[in-house]
Protein backbone atom coordinates (compact mmCIF):
# COMPACT_ATOMS: atom_id res chain seq x y z
CA UNK A 1 0.00 0.00 0.00
CA UNK A 2 1.13 3.68 -0.95
CA UNK A 3 0.56 6.89 1.30
CA UNK A 4 -1.12 8.25 -1.97
CA UNK A 5 -4.11 5.52 -2.23
CA UNK A 6 -5.40 7.56 1.24
CA UNK A 7 -5.16 11.23 -0.35
CA UNK A 8 -8.11 13.11 -1.60
CA UNK A 9 -8.39 16.99 -2.43
CA UNK A 10 -10.10 18.76 0.59
CA UNK A 11 -11.40 22.59 -0.18
CA UNK A 12 -9.76 24.61 2.57
CA UNK A 13 -12.95 26.40 3.38
CA UNK A 14 -14.21 22.78 4.89
CA UNK A 15 -12.17 22.43 7.78
CA UNK A 16 -13.95 23.88 10.54
CA UNK A 17 -12.69 26.07 12.97
CA UNK A 18 -15.59 25.97 15.55
CA UNK A 19 -17.73 23.11 16.49
CA UNK A 20 -21.66 23.17 15.60
CA UNK A 21 -24.16 24.71 18.05
CA UNK A 22 -25.72 22.80 19.93
CA UNK A 23 -23.43 19.75 19.50
CA UNK A 24 -26.19 17.24 18.43
CA UNK A 25 -27.12 19.80 15.74
CA UNK A 26 -23.81 19.04 13.70
CA UNK A 27 -24.57 16.52 10.43
CA UNK A 28 -23.99 13.16 10.79
CA UNK A 29 -23.79 10.81 7.20
CA UNK A 30 -24.23 7.46 7.75
CA UNK A 31 -23.29 4.86 5.52
CA UNK A 32 -23.72 1.02 4.89
CA UNK A 33 -22.62 -0.91 1.99
CA UNK A 34 -25.26 0.12 0.02
CA UNK A 35 -26.23 3.44 0.95
CA UNK A 36 -25.49 7.04 2.37
CA UNK A 37 -28.06 8.75 4.38
CA UNK A 38 -27.45 12.46 5.29
CA UNK A 39 -28.80 13.28 8.96
CA UNK A 40 -27.82 15.40 12.29
CA UNK A 41 -26.07 13.80 15.12
CA UNK A 42 -29.14 13.76 17.44
CA UNK A 43 -30.76 11.53 14.77
CA UNK A 44 -28.36 9.06 15.85
CA UNK A 45 -30.44 6.47 17.94
CA UNK A 46 -32.87 6.14 14.55
CA UNK A 47 -30.18 4.44 12.86
CA UNK A 48 -29.07 2.13 15.98
CA UNK A 49 -30.92 -0.99 18.10
CA UNK A 50 -32.27 -1.19 21.34
CA UNK A 51 -29.55 -3.02 22.60
CA UNK A 52 -26.51 -1.94 20.94
CA UNK A 53 -23.68 0.02 22.87
CA UNK A 54 -21.83 2.80 22.44
CA UNK A 55 -18.08 2.84 23.56
CA UNK A 56 -17.09 6.12 24.61
CA UNK A 57 -13.59 7.62 25.85
CA UNK A 58 -13.80 9.20 28.78
CA UNK A 59 -10.33 11.15 28.54
CA UNK A 60 -9.98 14.74 29.25
CA UNK A 61 -7.91 17.35 27.76
CA UNK A 62 -5.51 19.26 29.89
CA UNK A 63 -4.79 22.80 28.92
CA UNK A 64 -1.45 21.32 27.29
CA UNK A 65 -0.11 24.64 25.59
CA UNK A 66 1.62 27.02 27.70
CA UNK A 67 3.76 29.86 26.92
CA UNK A 68 6.26 31.68 28.86
CA UNK A 69 9.84 32.81 29.46
CA UNK A 70 13.48 31.95 30.26
CA UNK A 71 15.42 34.35 31.31
CA UNK A 72 19.33 34.18 31.54
CA UNK A 73 22.27 36.09 33.26
CA UNK A 74 25.22 36.37 31.00
CA UNK A 75 28.11 38.66 30.46
CA UNK A 76 26.20 41.21 28.44
CA UNK A 77 23.73 41.05 31.44
CA UNK A 78 19.73 39.50 31.49
CA UNK A 79 18.11 38.12 28.74
CA UNK A 80 15.00 36.43 27.78
CA UNK A 81 13.05 34.50 25.61
CA UNK A 82 9.48 33.52 24.72
CA UNK A 83 9.24 29.83 25.06
CA UNK A 84 6.14 27.73 23.77
CA UNK A 85 5.95 24.54 25.19
CA UNK A 86 3.49 21.71 24.16
CA UNK A 87 3.28 19.03 27.13
CA UNK A 88 2.40 15.48 25.82
CA UNK A 89 2.82 13.13 28.62
CA UNK A 90 3.42 12.55 32.77
CA UNK A 91 6.72 10.28 33.10
CA UNK A 92 7.20 7.98 36.28
CA UNK A 93 9.89 10.10 37.69
CA UNK A 94 7.91 13.02 37.94
CA UNK A 95 8.60 14.65 34.96
CA UNK A 96 6.76 15.99 31.59
CA UNK A 97 7.72 15.02 27.77
CA UNK A 98 7.28 18.67 26.29
CA UNK A 99 7.85 19.88 22.91
CA UNK A 100 9.48 23.78 23.20
CA UNK A 101 9.39 26.08 20.33
CA UNK A 102 12.26 27.06 19.81
CA UNK A 103 14.44 23.83 21.76
CA UNK A 104 17.92 25.52 20.81
CA UNK A 105 16.62 28.55 23.29
CA UNK A 106 16.87 26.41 26.79
CA UNK A 107 20.11 24.47 28.03
CA UNK A 108 19.49 21.95 30.55
CA UNK A 109 19.25 23.17 34.03
CA UNK A 110 17.38 26.27 33.49
CA UNK A 111 13.93 27.45 34.18
CA UNK A 112 11.33 28.31 32.51
CA UNK A 113 7.96 30.75 34.30
CA UNK A 114 4.81 29.99 32.75
CA UNK A 115 2.94 32.14 35.54
CA UNK A 116 3.34 33.46 39.16
CA UNK A 117 2.19 29.82 40.29
CA UNK A 118 3.91 27.38 37.31
CA UNK A 119 7.52 27.14 36.22
CA UNK A 120 9.43 24.36 35.34
CA UNK A 121 13.30 23.21 34.94
CA UNK A 122 14.66 21.27 32.09
CA UNK A 123 16.47 18.47 33.37
CA UNK A 124 17.28 17.24 29.87
CA UNK A 125 16.77 17.03 25.95
CA UNK A 126 17.24 14.93 23.02
CA UNK A 127 15.09 13.74 20.00
CA UNK A 128 13.30 16.99 19.90
CA UNK A 129 12.04 16.52 23.02
CA UNK A 130 12.96 18.38 26.44
CA UNK A 131 12.01 16.76 29.98
CA UNK A 132 10.74 19.52 32.52
CA UNK A 133 9.83 19.56 36.61
CA UNK A 134 7.17 21.54 37.38
CA UNK A 135 7.70 23.72 40.62
CA UNK A 136 4.14 22.06 42.22
CA UNK A 137 2.37 18.45 41.75
CA UNK A 138 -0.58 16.75 41.88
CA UNK A 139 -3.97 19.32 42.28
CA UNK A 140 -1.48 22.48 42.95
CA UNK A 141 -0.46 21.47 39.57
CA UNK A 142 -3.75 20.91 37.83
CA UNK A 143 -5.21 24.17 38.90
CA UNK A 144 -1.80 25.89 38.04
CA UNK A 145 -2.40 24.52 34.52
CA UNK A 146 -5.70 25.06 34.34
CA UNK A 147 -5.22 28.99 34.91
CA UNK A 148 -1.97 29.09 32.55
CA UNK A 149 -2.56 26.52 30.22
CA UNK A 150 -4.53 26.82 26.49
CA UNK A 151 -6.42 23.61 24.66
CA UNK A 152 -3.94 22.05 22.35
CA UNK A 153 -5.48 22.57 19.57
CA UNK A 154 -4.82 20.58 16.23
CA UNK A 155 -2.17 22.09 13.80
CA UNK A 156 -4.84 22.48 11.15
CA UNK A 157 -6.99 24.78 13.48
CA UNK A 158 -4.17 26.34 14.97
CA UNK A 159 -2.64 27.52 11.51
CA UNK A 160 -6.06 29.51 11.48
CA UNK A 161 -6.55 30.91 14.50
CA UNK A 162 -5.36 30.92 18.00
CA UNK A 163 -7.41 28.33 21.45
CA UNK A 164 -9.26 30.84 23.10
CA UNK A 165 -11.04 30.34 26.55
CA UNK A 166 -14.27 28.79 24.46
CA UNK A 167 -11.69 25.91 23.35
CA UNK A 168 -11.60 25.10 27.00
CA UNK A 169 -15.28 23.90 26.81
CA UNK A 170 -15.62 23.09 23.10
CA UNK A 171 -12.89 20.96 23.20
CA UNK A 172 -14.00 18.76 26.16
CA UNK A 173 -16.68 15.59 26.09
CA UNK A 174 -19.46 16.20 28.11
CA UNK A 175 -18.47 13.38 30.19
CA UNK A 176 -14.20 14.14 30.36
CA UNK A 177 -13.36 12.67 33.25
CA UNK A 178 -9.98 11.02 33.48
CA UNK A 179 -7.34 13.66 32.82
CA UNK A 180 -4.41 13.16 30.77
CA UNK A 181 -5.03 13.50 26.74
CA UNK A 182 -3.64 16.62 25.20
CA UNK A 183 -5.96 15.64 22.26
CA UNK A 184 -9.60 15.26 22.47
CA UNK A 185 -11.51 12.64 21.26
CA UNK A 186 -13.42 14.07 18.77
CA UNK A 187 -16.33 12.22 18.11
CA UNK A 188 -17.59 12.19 21.43
CA UNK A 189 -18.18 16.28 20.57
CA UNK A 190 -21.28 15.95 18.90
CA UNK A 191 -22.77 14.46 22.06
CA UNK A 192 -25.06 16.51 24.40
CA UNK A 193 -27.45 16.14 27.37
CA UNK A 194 -30.54 16.25 24.12
CA UNK A 195 -28.65 13.06 22.47
CA UNK A 196 -28.17 11.40 25.53
CA UNK A 197 -31.70 11.51 26.68
CA UNK A 198 -32.64 10.59 23.02
CA UNK A 199 -30.15 7.28 23.33
CA UNK A 200 -31.59 6.60 26.61
CA UNK A 201 -35.24 6.82 25.35
CA UNK A 202 -34.40 4.33 22.53
CA UNK A 203 -32.61 1.86 24.48
CA UNK A 204 -29.29 2.61 23.52
CA UNK A 205 -26.49 1.39 25.91
CA UNK A 206 -23.40 3.14 27.00
CA UNK A 207 -19.53 2.23 28.18
CA UNK A 208 -16.75 4.45 29.43
CA UNK A 209 -13.04 3.36 28.25
CA UNK A 210 -10.04 5.76 28.70
CA UNK A 211 -7.30 6.02 26.25
CA UNK A 212 -5.27 8.94 26.39
CA UNK A 213 -4.92 11.01 22.95
CA UNK A 214 -1.54 11.67 22.71
CA UNK A 215 0.31 14.36 20.12
CA UNK A 216 1.38 11.63 17.74
CA UNK A 217 -2.28 11.30 16.60
CA UNK A 218 -1.34 14.73 14.22
CA UNK A 219 2.17 13.48 13.09
CA UNK A 220 2.36 13.04 9.66
CA UNK A 221 2.90 9.78 7.44
CA UNK A 222 6.12 10.44 6.34
CA UNK A 223 7.02 6.53 4.63
CA UNK A 224 5.82 6.19 1.11
CA UNK A 225 5.27 2.58 2.06
CA UNK A 226 2.87 2.52 4.29
CA UNK A 227 3.91 -0.77 6.20
CA UNK A 228 7.01 1.10 7.29
CA UNK A 229 5.57 3.85 9.43
CA UNK A 230 5.78 3.63 13.18
CA UNK A 231 2.18 4.31 15.16
CA UNK A 232 2.71 6.21 18.09
CA UNK A 233 1.95 4.74 21.23
CA UNK A 234 -1.16 5.72 23.91
CA UNK A 235 -2.15 4.95 27.16
CA UNK A 236 -5.34 3.21 28.30
CA UNK A 237 -7.25 1.50 30.62
CA UNK A 238 -10.44 -0.71 30.21
CA UNK A 239 -11.78 -1.44 33.45
CA UNK A 240 -13.71 -5.49 34.76
CA UNK A 241 -17.05 -3.74 34.03
CA UNK A 242 -16.75 -2.15 31.15
CA UNK A 243 -15.09 -5.58 29.89
CA UNK A 244 -18.19 -7.46 31.30
CA UNK A 245 -20.68 -4.87 29.62
CA UNK A 246 -19.48 -5.31 26.42
CA UNK A 247 -19.70 -9.05 26.56
CA UNK A 248 -22.60 -9.23 27.57
CA UNK A 249 -24.14 -7.14 24.63
CA UNK A 250 -22.25 -8.90 22.56
CA UNK A 251 -23.50 -12.64 23.96
CA UNK A 252 -27.27 -10.95 23.70
CA UNK A 253 -26.74 -9.71 19.78
CA UNK A 254 -26.63 -6.09 20.34
CA UNK A 255 -23.95 -4.25 18.09
CA UNK A 256 -20.67 -2.75 19.76
CA UNK A 257 -19.80 0.93 17.97
CA UNK A 258 -17.20 2.70 19.16
CA UNK A 259 -17.51 6.32 19.11
CA UNK A 260 -13.88 7.53 17.69
CA UNK A 261 -11.46 5.77 16.36
CA UNK A 262 -9.31 6.05 19.69
CA UNK A 263 -12.39 4.12 21.37
CA UNK A 264 -11.99 1.38 18.69
CA UNK A 265 -8.34 1.43 18.80
CA UNK A 266 -8.25 0.62 22.33
CA UNK A 267 -11.11 -2.73 22.24
CA UNK A 268 -9.35 -3.74 19.33
CA UNK A 269 -5.88 -4.07 20.93
CA UNK A 270 -7.39 -5.21 24.39
CA UNK A 271 -10.18 -7.68 22.43
CA UNK A 272 -9.05 -11.68 22.61
CA UNK A 273 -9.05 -13.50 18.94
CA UNK A 274 -12.72 -14.40 19.02
CA UNK A 275 -13.65 -10.55 20.19
CA UNK A 276 -13.59 -11.35 24.19
CA UNK A 277 -12.17 -8.67 26.39
CA UNK A 278 -11.03 -8.62 30.14
CA UNK A 279 -10.03 -5.65 32.70
CA UNK A 280 -6.71 -4.31 30.41
CA UNK A 281 -4.04 -1.79 31.17
CA UNK A 282 -1.27 -0.33 29.31
CA UNK A 283 -0.03 1.34 26.27
CA UNK A 284 -1.19 0.75 22.48
CA UNK A 285 0.48 1.38 19.75
CA UNK A 286 -1.94 -0.45 17.09
CA UNK A 287 -2.00 0.45 13.50
CA UNK A 288 -5.04 -0.52 11.15
CA UNK A 289 -4.59 -0.51 7.57
CA UNK A 290 -6.76 -2.71 4.65
CA UNK A 291 -6.43 -6.09 5.53
CA UNK A 292 -6.70 -6.15 9.49
CA UNK A 293 -9.52 -8.06 10.37
CA UNK A 294 -11.95 -6.25 13.12
CA UNK A 295 -12.58 -8.66 16.36
CA UNK A 296 -15.09 -6.55 17.74
CA UNK A 297 -16.55 -3.54 16.72
CA UNK A 298 -19.66 -4.02 14.63
CA UNK A 299 -19.97 -0.50 13.76
CA UNK A 300 -17.86 2.77 14.10
CA UNK A 301 -19.22 7.01 14.66
CA UNK A 302 -16.10 9.11 13.67
CA UNK A 303 -15.09 12.19 12.17
CA UNK A 304 -13.83 13.03 8.38
CA UNK A 305 -10.03 12.74 8.81
CA UNK A 306 -6.96 14.12 7.00
CA UNK A 307 -5.87 12.90 3.51
CA UNK A 308 -3.02 10.22 4.10
CA UNK A 309 -3.35 9.95 7.79
CA UNK A 310 -3.09 6.61 10.21
CA UNK A 311 -7.28 7.34 10.78
CA UNK A 312 -7.56 7.41 6.95
CA UNK A 313 -6.01 3.91 6.61
CA UNK A 314 -8.42 2.75 9.37
CA UNK A 315 -11.45 3.98 8.18
CA UNK A 316 -10.73 2.28 5.11
CA UNK A 317 -9.72 -0.58 6.90
CA UNK A 318 -13.19 -0.51 7.98
CA UNK A 319 -15.68 -0.26 4.77
CA UNK A 320 -12.95 -1.44 2.14
CA UNK A 321 -10.86 1.68 0.30
CA UNK A 322 -13.04 2.13 -2.64
CA UNK A 323 -16.09 2.62 0.06
CA UNK A 324 -14.75 5.04 1.65
CA UNK A 325 -13.58 7.13 -1.11
CA UNK A 326 -17.22 6.95 -2.26
CA UNK A 327 -18.34 7.99 1.26
CA UNK A 328 -15.65 11.41 1.08
CA UNK A 329 -16.48 12.30 -2.18
CA UNK A 330 -19.94 12.31 -1.28
CA UNK A 331 -18.98 14.21 2.13
CA UNK A 332 -17.10 17.30 0.29
CA UNK A 333 -19.71 17.42 -2.45
CA UNK A 334 -22.13 17.82 0.17
CA UNK A 335 -20.39 20.35 2.29
CA UNK A 336 -19.61 18.72 4.99
CA UNK A 337 -17.65 20.27 7.26
CA UNK A 338 -14.08 18.47 8.14
CA UNK A 339 -11.68 17.04 10.84
CA UNK A 340 -11.93 17.80 14.78
CA UNK A 341 -14.93 20.39 15.02
CA UNK A 342 -15.95 19.12 12.05
CA UNK A 343 -19.42 16.86 11.54
CA UNK A 344 -19.64 12.76 12.27
CA UNK A 345 -20.07 9.83 10.12
CA UNK A 346 -21.62 6.93 11.47
CA UNK A 347 -20.15 3.73 9.30
CA UNK A 348 -21.79 0.24 9.36
CA UNK A 349 -19.73 -1.89 7.33
CA UNK A 350 -22.06 -5.28 7.93
CA UNK A 351 -25.28 -2.75 7.17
Amino acid sequence: MKLSDFDFDLPDELIATRPARPRSSSRLLVATPESITDARSIDLPSFLRRGDRLVLNDTRVIPARLSGLRRRTGPEGPTEARIEATLLEPRADGTWSALLKPLKKVRDGEDVVFSEALSAIVEARGDGVAYLRFNVAGDDFDAALAEAGAMPLPPYIEGKRKSDAQDKEDYQTIWAREQGAVAAPTASLHFDEALIAALDAAGIERTFVTLHVGAGTFLPVKTDDVSQHKMHSERGRITAEAAAEINATRAAGGRIIPVGTTAMRLIETAASEDGALGAWEGATDIFITPGYRFRIADGLMTNFHLPKSTLMMLVSAFMGSDRIREIYDHAISRRYRFFSYGDASLLLPHG
